[in-house]
């Protein structure tokens, strides 16, 4: 039995002020109040795990055991079939670099090492999402969002952010990077992991 939110504030376990906007609205119908994890001066933790539900729980626990509210956090990126399902939870990582994140390169990176291994075409990707809701006793909650598509080279597109630019779901032959934001967002892996959420713990 998945156990419900009953309070009236959210502790969102990211310095993001983008992605604490876009949680804000998801759950404005709910009476939520939600704060970032920079309200509190929170330091980000380590994300140690090599999975995406393993880096959620690290960062949602920090949260709600700091603050003494319940926290959400969630932590995504894309699998891409033939390189073994890399970047996958290192997907941020491949972009770093001294100045700052830097997407088109690891993309091009991607890219050129699907070539390297003469990956076929379809070049097969998923975007993934997982969404941990924790509360201050340890109790937790995940939940699971992927959206499933092919990657293309050039990037075409400048709507998106990240590695939408290369990611073209399936049924459609536009990329994330070309969408309109609001279809990519009705549609996007973090909006079918916070529709099982809203389901599991608001609905």
């Amino acid at each position: 039995m998945t156990r419900r939110f009953t309070g009236d504030t959210l502790v969102i376990a990211t310095h993001n002020k983008g992605k604490l906007r876009e949680i804000a609205d998801l759950l404005l119908p709910f009476g939520v109040t939600c704060k970032s994890a920079g309200d509190f001066n929170l330091e980000e933790p380590d994300e140690t795990e090599d999975t995406f539900a393993g880096n959620a729980r690290i960062k949602a626990h920090f949260a709600a055991k700091a603050t003494g509210l319940p926290a959400l956090s969630d932590d995504s990126g894309i699998m891409v079939d033939a390189l073994d399902g890399a970047p996958g939870v290192y997907t941020a990582d491949w972009a770093e670099t001294p100045n700052g994140r830097d997407f088109p390169m690891a993309m091009k990176k991607t890219w050129d090492l699907l070539d390297e291994r003469s990956a076929p075409e379809p070049r097969t990707a998923s975007f993934n999402c997982t969404l941990c809701l924790a509360w201050p006793d340890g109790h937790d909650e995940i939940f699971d969002g992927q959206v499933p598509g092919r990657l293309t080279w050039p990037m075409r597109g400048d709507q998106g952010f990240g590695y939408d630019p290369i990611f073209i779901p399936v049924g459609f032959d536009m990329t994330f990077g070309e969408m309109d934001p609001f279809q990519k967002h009705a549609m996007s892996h973090r909006a079918v992991a916070f529709t099982k959420l809203v389901e599991g713990c608001f609905g």
